[in-house]
C-alpha cells in the first residue's frame, strides 16, 4: 500500500462566528497622561549608532574652530558666563542645515524636544537669541570652514577644480518690496525716527533707572534711525548701478530706492519673472565631484563680471589652478573673454534676434576671442557645456529645497552670507560626508 493512500485528508472543522450585540458599550483605549514614566535610557542611548548626527558631530570634531574662540572673552578667572562650546553650535546649525532648518526660534523649539538636537546639547541649554547670534556673528570663521572642508577634499583626490561650473540664483530677501523709498520719502523717515529716538530718551531722566522694556524700545529705535541712514547711504551705488544697467530707457524714468528694513537688498527679477527684493547668490562646483568650492553674494541681478571674482576665489581656496570654466549667457562678456588668458572659457553664443543671421566671424577680433566662438560652434564644445546644468543647476536646486536657502530669515548681506555658507556646508557634508571622515 502507497503511502498516499495512507493520508486522510479532513475538512477543517470551522470556527463558530461570535455573535457581537451592537447594543453593548464599545471598548476603547484611552489616553493616560497622568502615568509616570521612568526612562532609564540616557541621551547617547537614544541615538542609533549609525545616526547621521554622530557623522555630523565627528566631523566638527575634526575641523579646526580656533577663529571661533577669538571673540570669547570668558577666559581663565576673568569674570563672565562661561560661553556654549563652540563645537556644539556649530553641530546645531550644521545638522539644523543639513535638516533644512534656517531659523533660530524653529531650531530652538527642535531643542527642546528632539533627541538629535538633545543630543548634541548634552546637559547644556540654549535660547533663539544665543543660536541667532552665532548663526550670523562668524562671518569669516565660517568661510574658513568651508576652505577647510574644500582642502581636505582636495587632499584625499575627491576634488579637482580643473573644470568648474558657475551659476547665479536669486534668493528672496528678508524685505518687503513695500520697504523701498526714494531719497525725499527716506530724509523724512530720518527725522521722523531721530525725534523718536530724542522722544524716549527724554522719558527717562536717570539711564540708571530705565526699565527692560524702555532700553528695548530705545534699542529698537535707534536700529531703525540706523537702518534709514544706511538706506539713505547705499542710494548713489544704486543710482550708478541703474545707470550702468543695459535697459537705459526703462531706467531713465524710475529713481532710486532703498530699502529701510534691509538697505543691503535688491530689487530683481526672479524666476517667475516678478520683480521682489533679494540677493543673487552664486555658486561654483567643480564638476568631476559636483562639490561646491566657492560662494558668494552680489547686490545685482545681473551676472555679468561675476566669472573672474569666482574663479579667483576657487584658486585662492584650493591652491590650484582652474584651467576650464563653465558659465551661462548671463556672464557673456568679451572683456572677461578676453582677460581668462589661461582659462578656456564655455559660455554660450548669443543667439541672433528673430529676422537676422548669425554674427559672422570678424577677422579684427583678439584670437582668443576667436577661439571661444569657434569652440561654441564645434560639438564637442557643446557637450561639454552641458555639464553645467547638470551641475551647478542641480546644487542650487537643492540649497533652495532641501538646505534652507529658499528665502533668507536675515537682514544685511554678512549675515545673508553667513545664512548662505552654513547652507553649502551641510551640502558639502551630505554628500561626502564618508570621505571626510575616513582615513
Amino acid at each position: 500500500m502507497s503511502k498516499d493512500a495512507l493520508l486522510i485528508v479532513v475538512d477543517p472543522v470551522p470556527s463558530p462566528v461570535a455573535t457581537v450585540d451592537v447594543t453593548s458599550p464599545v471598548r476603547l483605549q484611552q489616553p493616560d497622561r497622568h502615568q509616570l514614566n521612568l526612562d532609564t535610557r540616557s541621551l547617547d542611548q537614544k541615538i542609533a549608532p549609525d545616526h547621521p548626527v554622530r557623522a555630523v558631530w565627528d566631523l566638527v570634531c575634526a575641523l579646526d574652530l580656533s577663529k571661533f574662540y577669538e571673540p570669547i572673552r570668558a577666559r581663565g578667572s576673568a569674570p563672565g558666563r562661561p560661553m556654549t562650546h563652540p563645537r556644539i553650535m556649530v553641530a546645531l546649525w550644521l545638522w539644523a542645515s543639513v535638516c533644512g532648518i534656517g531659523r533660530s526660534r524653529e531650531l530652538a523649539r527642535r531643542c527642546e524636544s528632539d533627541n538629535t538636537y538633545l543630543w548634541i546639547l548634552g546637559t547644556v541649554t540654549t535660547n533663539y537669541h544665543t543660536l541667532g547670534d552665532f548663526r550670523t556673528g562668524h562671518g569669516k570663521a565660517l568661510d574658513d570652514l568651508l576652505t577647510q572642508v574644500i582642502v581636505a577634499l582636495v587632499d584625499k583626490k575627491l576634488v579637482d577644480v580643473e573644470r568648474i561650473s558657475q551659476d547665479g540664483t536669486r534668493v528672496r530677501a528678508f524685505a518687503g518690496a513695500s520697504s523701498f523709498r526714494g531719497q525725499e520719502r527716506l530724509e523724512e523717515l530720518h527725522k521722523e525716527a531721530q525725534k523718536h529716538v530724542e522722544a524716549l530718551k527724554s522719558q527717562v531722566h536717570d539711564p540708571l533707572s530705565k526699565t527692560r522694556e524702555e532700553a528695548a524700545q530705545e534699542r529698537a529705535a535707534q536700529e531703525r534711525q540706523a537702518r534709514i541712514q544706511e538706506a539713505i547711504n547705499q542710494l548713489p551705488a544704486i543710482d550708478r548701478a541703474m545707470k550702468n544697467s543695459n535697459n537705459t530707457k526703462a531706467v531713465s524714468k524710475r529713481k532710486a530706492r532703498a530699502s529701510t528694513t534691509d538697505p543691503d537688498a535688491r530689487i530683481m527679477r526672479m524666476a517667475d519673472g516678478g520683480f521682489r527684493p533679494a540677493y543673487n547668490v552664486q555658486i561654483a562646483s567643480d564638476t568631476q565631484s559636483r562639490a561646491v568650492v566657492g560662494v558668494s553674494i552680489v547686490q545685482a541681478g545681473s551676472d555679468n563680471a561675476q566669472a573672474d571674482t569666482m574663479r579667483n576665489q576657487v584658486e585662492e581656496r584650493t591652491g590650484l589652478k582652474v584651467k576650464e570654466q563653465l558659465v551661462d549667457g548671463g556672464y557673456l562678456s568679451l572683456e572677461q573673454i578676453k582677460n581668462a588668458e589661461d582659462v578656456v572659457m564655455y559660455v554660450p553664443l548669443r543667439p541672433p534676434k528673430e529676422g537676422q543671421e548669425p554674427k559672422k566671424p570678424d577677422p579684427r577680433e583678439p584670437q582668443i576671442v576667436q577661439d571661444w566662438r569657434n569652440r561654441m560652434a564645434s560639438e564637442e564644445g557643446k557637450k561639454v557645456y552641458k555639464q553645467r546644468a547638470s551641475t551647478v543647476e542641480t546644487i542650487n536646486g537643492e540649497l533652495k529645497c532641501n538646505r534652507g536657502l529658499m528665502q533668507f530669515s536675515v537682514r544685511g548681506i554678512e549675515k545673508v552670507m553667513c545664512a548662505t555658507l552654513w547652507s553649502v556646508l551641510a551640502y558639502n557634508f551630505v554628500h561626502f560626508s564618508q570621505q571626510l571622515l575616513s582615513g
